[in-house]
């Protein structure tokens, strides 16, 4: 009776052992590999249509055409900034960048008030200026039938802007920029050590890293909100 238990037990071990014996001599099929997956082509890259010309003064236009909305967009820029400036007489690029926007010989006046009676919203960044220090750059948006209007506002401050300028604005504009100085600079935690370290980077020039927004201002004057 011993003897049949033992066996039934040991019976199955001896079925498993003999089954895996019989697997281990039993040579395996290499696995085929598997084709890698046809690669896909990659999306071209968008292309932006535009038109490239050269008036006789040297502005250079690029012209691009989007009806998708009834707005155009005039972006200028110059290649001028805080790296045209001397040693000790720095903020003359953010000081003119303000005194574009206070009006020349044919519109005197705040520039944002008749930027806004052209349709652009203030409030929403539709006209503004910048500097930095390789560049200067100002823009507006305003809807596509003030297009000629604008132009002309662009010319008239870029031909008469002197003539239009007085001590007293000039003096205005300057505390105002000494003032952005201190607010986005000076007043801020670590604000100067991006400032000292181009400065220990680059030897010899001004040292405006973050370019300047200027705040836009209503026809009264007042910061828009």
């Amino acid at each position: 009776m011993i003897q049949r238990i033992v066996r039934a037990a040991v019976l199955p071990f001896l079925v498993c052992a003999l089954a895996v014996a019989g697997q281990a001599s039993t040579p395996r099929k290499a696995t085929p590999k598997s084709k890698p997956a046809p690669q896909r082509n990659a999306p071209a890259a968008p292309t932006v249509a535009f038109e490239k010309f050269v008036l006789g003064n040297g502005l250079q236009v690029i012209l691009h055409v989007d009806r998708k909305l009834p707005i155009v967009h005039v972006n200028e820029w110059f290649h001028v900034g805080s790296k045209n400036e001397k040693p000790g007489r720095t903020g003359f690029a953010h000081l003119f960048e303000h005194e574009m926007f206070e009006g020349s010989k044919n519109a005197p006046g705040k520039y944002f008030g008749r930027a806004e009676r052209a349709g652009a919203n203030l409030s929403e960044g539709g006209v503004n200026g910048t500097t930095n220090n390789d560049r200067t750059n100002y823009f507006i948006t305003v809807p596509s039938g003030s297009l000629e209007y604008v132009l002309w506002l662009e010319s008239d401050r870029l031909a008469t802007l002197g003539d239009d300028l007085t001590k007293q604005n000039l003096d205005a504009q300057r505390d105002v920029v000494k003032n952005e100085r201190r607010q986005g600079l000076e007043n801020q935690p670590y604000g100067r050590g991006l400032q000292a370290h181009f400065r220990e980077s680059v030897p010899g020039r001004p040292s405006i890293l973050v370019a300047r927004h200027r705040q836009p201002r209503g026809p009264d004057g007042r910061l828009a909100r």
